[in-house]
């Protein structure tokens, strides 16, 4: 699959918890997480994820779509500023970098582009974590999708979706 959309999210659909997506994940997710990101040509995320989630060091180049100037994780010279919408820079990012791209955007642009069909494949971590912020129907996301498989590790559910 080329481009694929990650997401942890807790049971009740808490997408964070003190305003990091660390707060609703776990070491299984963790884990996953990292191993995910070994295996793509670039990431992209959205301004807000990349003032709030830990993006000083990424393994491949990384795209962050913004309206400001001000390149939030300025410490990281794979990071790329880009004023686009979600899938100009998706575009974007398959002609400079490769057709391998990882989405780490929040919940806004990750539901914008699965509802134009350009995530082809939902990786979805749900943890068992809840009371945190910004819930989401994490179900709903699975729907969008024609197929899902489900595999558990410790106490967190991988759904993988896909068309």
């Amino acid at each position: 699959m080329s481009t694929v959309a990650s997401l942890v999210v807790g049971r009740d659909g808490s997408t964070s918890k003190g305003n990091s997506s660390n707060g609703v994940s776990s070491d299984a997710d963790r884990s996953a997480f990292l191993n995910r990101r070994r295996k793509v040509d670039c990431i992209l995320i959205g301004g807000n994820t990349a003032r709030h989630e830990p993006y000083k060091q990424t393994p491949v180049p990384l795209v962050i779509i913004s309206r400001s100037h001000i390149n939030p994780v300025a410490g990281n010279d794979m990071s790329h500023l880009w004023n686009l919408s979600a899938a100009q820079a998706l575009s974007k990012a398959k002609e400079q970098f490769g057709e391998k791209i990882l989405i780490e955007a929040g919940t806004s642009i990750i539901i914008e582009l699965i509802d134009q069909g350009l995530i082809d494949q939902l990786d979805l971590s749900v943890t068992p974590v809840t009371g945190g912020d910004h819930p989401i129907d994490w179900r709903s996301l699975l729907e969008k999708f024609a197929r899902h498989t489900l595999v558990s590790v410790d106490d967190t559910d991988f759904y993988c979706a896909t068309n």
